[in-house]
């Protein structure tokens, strides 16, 4: 699908405001401290050779969950809308950070989903964590500009990912982007709160890992 006109002219902005900014942060205004995971994903979470970009993957149930961040890992958790898929991934992300001792910051964004996008890159994250089919479209043209800045979607994915966005998906959620219809029929029951926990455990271990740009289909 086309970039929309008033998408283009807002990531173009976007950029520009980002660039203004430099190292400034309205928040977590001391240095990235140096984040080494705990744990190891089990074998089975990636298979024997490495998977190429955009690639799916699909890691044994439970791999994953060994694998946290250092305490005070930065994590902005950027959501778009009040459906029950979004406040049902929000409390899984939530209930995780504070599991994990994440810091989690939440933004939540307005009319125009790519000043919400800038927001969060703004607070200097560690991880941009994504919930809501709303986002998909801004992101797609916002993240290929910041190859910087690591970006985690849950529930859906991008169609053309670059190597700093992961994606987690499952039967039921698969959402890329408007007139690109879906990777599988939308069930709104498939967003229980055991798949959406499983969805950012099994999403964070593969960016910790090192294993980003790919889509992780979870069971």
């Amino acid at each position: 699908m086309p970039p929309r006109p008033h998408l283009l002219a807002a990531v173009v902005a976007a950029s520009l405001v980002l660039g203004l900014a430099g190292c400034a942060s309205a928040d977590w205004n001391s240095p990235l401290p140096t984040t080494t995971p705990i744990g190891t994903p089990d074998a089975g979470f990636m298979p024997d050779i490495a998977p190429s970009p955009e690639a799916t993957v699909n890691p044994e149930a439970g791999s994953w969950a060994d694998v946290r961040p250092s305490p005070g890992y930065r994590v902005v958790l950027l959501t778009s809308g009040d459906d029950v898929t979004t406040q049902t991934l929000t409390t899984a992300v939530t209930e995780w950070a504070q599991a994990s001792d994440v810091d989690l910051r939440h933004v939540e964004t307005g009319a125009n989903p790519i000043d919400g996008i800038v927001e969060a890159m703004e607070m200097k994250p560690e991880l941009i964590v994504t919930a809501g089919q709303d986002l998909i479209d801004p992101l797609s043209l916002v993240t290929p500009n910041h190859l910087n800045m690591r970006f985690l979607v849950l529930g859906a994915e991008l169609a053309e990912p670059t190597y700093n966005v992961t994606a987690v998906e499952w039967s039921g959620a698969g959402f890329r982007g408007e007139g690109l219809g879906s990777a599988t029929l939308f069930d709104e029951s498939s967003f229980s709160p055991g798949r959406c926990a499983d969805a950012i455990r099994a999403g964070t271990a593969a960016v910790l890992s090192g294993t980003t740009g790919i889509v992780l289909w979870i069971e």
